[in-house]
């Protein structure tokens, strides 16, 4: 038996966690934006380990109102705080990946941001926003938690906030792109908080909100839009995101990103819409992750900005904690695909395979992995050497990858796996379905997006990426099918 235990330990699984925040790692971590005078700048090495790891506590679920177990918040009130995250107990990969989910599930915030606790309590709010309940009744998009004996806060803002889907039959598929509509959620926040107090008030925290997304080096920069727009505009603009796509920071509150989903992450090598972060291995994305969620609100850019004290920012994750979350990132797994392939999808692929759209998007990833620069923009002669990068252009709306801080001059090739679960599609979700992406309508400048119109809600055309709305209706069906069952 001795013996036994021995060997047992000798076995156990021994992980080479890499260092998150090394200098070297970090700098070669971008490709640099359009203009790279103005690449973000990440705070230092030293810095970085300065910040406090974030203490994981245990979280509980949050139930709709009408589903919550009789009792629930007075059971919780009894609970005892208890530390989720202990990385001596974890002996094996699989110790780590399900504590992984631990993390990913964490929040970081306990303040109201797409959502108050008093929102989660209230019925009406789930039917105003649209927010999206599971099956057994939870909210996935949140936590209870509990800090100090007998005090129940709500967090939120962990991976999960924007990282889980729920499905129409109300599964829930973690790591996807979420469905939670977090700028509808935070839009009616404020207009109810306007009606309430102060309007004034409330339009000063909303323009303060939308500077973190201008770019002073840019002379007619749009983000600087919001600061004159009225109140009723600026949560009119929120109103205006669906699900699918957020203002995230470093983004643009004017085009917003889609949020891209995250299961089959470990088979992509550029992570961002714009393929901004380079993914060479799990340290790569442990960096990326920590720059999401943490430190990317301490960037700067250039000399416009003095270097952030390191000082007001509460936490970050530990090297462990986020080693833990990727191996979770790596091992998610797509819902079952009730797309069939038959004889329908059998053609379709037939058709993908004529088009040439594997030249793009490669068997068995879908995705080749390159970037490809948008109108506007050259890529230096050293790029070509440095990064991947295709010599088509494919004529996409540029704004994102030329005027938001994310902005490469280029946009990745998106992988075409899991298209069935997604949507809204393109980098801002502009269009809801594949059979809207395929309609040649979308061209058109009257055309009314069916997914993120626009902060104004006007028409607007869909550009870019003409391939397959050449085709035949039937053909069209065909191609659809077979990519359905991706």
């Amino acid at each position: 038996m001795k013996a036994l235990a021995v060997l047992l330990a000798v076995s156990a699984f021994q992980p080479k966690i890499p260092q998150t925040w090394k200098n070297s790692d970090v700098e070669a971590l971008e490709v640099p934006l359009a203009n790279p005078k103005y690449s973000p700048i990440h705070i230092s090495e030293g810095t970085y380990y300065r910040i406090p790891v974030r203490i994981i506590y245990k979280s509980y679920p949050v139930y709709h109102p009408s589903r919550e177990p009789a009792g629930y918040i007075e059971w919780l009130k009894q609970q005892e705080p208890e530390i989720a995250f202990d990385p001596s107990r974890l002996h094996t990969r699989e110790d780590w990946v399900k504590v992984g989910e631990v993390v990913f599930n964490a929040p970081t915030s306990y303040g109201p941001v797409f959502f108050s606790a008093v929102n989660l309590r209230d019925p009406s709010f789930f039917e105003k926003t649209g927010m999206p309940v599971a099956k057994d009744g939870t909210v996935p998009f949140a936590r209870w938690v509990i800090r100090r004996k007998g005090e129940v806060e709500l967090g939120s803002m962990g991976c999960n906030t924007c990282h889980t889907r729920v499905m129409t039959d109300g599964a829930v598929v973690p790591g996807a792109q979420g469905n939670n509509p977090g700028d509808r959620e935070g839009a009616s926040m404020l207009r109810g908080a306007a009606k309430a107090g102060d309007p004034f008030k409330v339009l000063e925290r909303i323009r303060a909100f939308t500077r973190q997304f201008e770019m002073p080096w840019l002379s007619d920069d749009p983000n600087r839009r919001a600061q004159v727009m009225s109140l009723d505009e600026l949560v009119a603009a929120g109103e205006e995101i669906p699900p699918g796509v957020t203002a995230r920071s470093n983004t643009s509150m004017l085009v917003p990103p889609q949020i891209p989903d995250l299961i089959g992450v470990e088979e992509r090598r550029y992570l961002d819409h714009t393929g901004l972060v380079r993914h060479r291995g799990i340290g790569d994305l442990m960096r990326y992750s920590s720059l999401v969620q943490d430190m990317a609100g301490l960037d700067r850019y250039g000399d416009l900005q003095p270097p952030k004290p390191d000082a007001g920012h509460a936490a970050r994750y530990s090297d462990e904690q986020l080693y833990a979350l990727v191996l979770y990132l790596y091992s998610l797994q797509p819902p079952p695909n009730p797309n069939l392939f038959d004889a329908v999808a059998a053609r379709g692929k037939k058709i993908f395979e004529r088009e040439g759209c594997g030249q793009c998007h490669t068997p068995p990833f879908y995705t080749n992995n390159k970037l490809i620069p948008v109108d506007g923009f050259e890529p230096p002669a050293d790029h070509k050497q440095r990064f991947d990068i295709m010599a088509t252009r494919v004529g996409t709306d540029s704004r994102y990858a030329l005027e938001t801080h994310k902005g490469t001059g280029y946009y990745r090739v998106p992988s075409l796996k899991g298209l069935w679960y997604r949507g809204p599609f393109e980098h801002n979700g502009s269009v809801a379905t594949l059979e809207d992406w395929f309609d040649s309508a979308r061209l058109r400048d009257d055309y009314v997006p069916t997914g993120f119109k626009g902060y104004d809600g006007r028409t607007r055309s869909v550009k870019g990426h003409r391939f397959g709305l050449d085709l035949s209706a039937k053909k069209k069906k065909a191609l659809i099918a077979f990519l359905k069952t991706l």
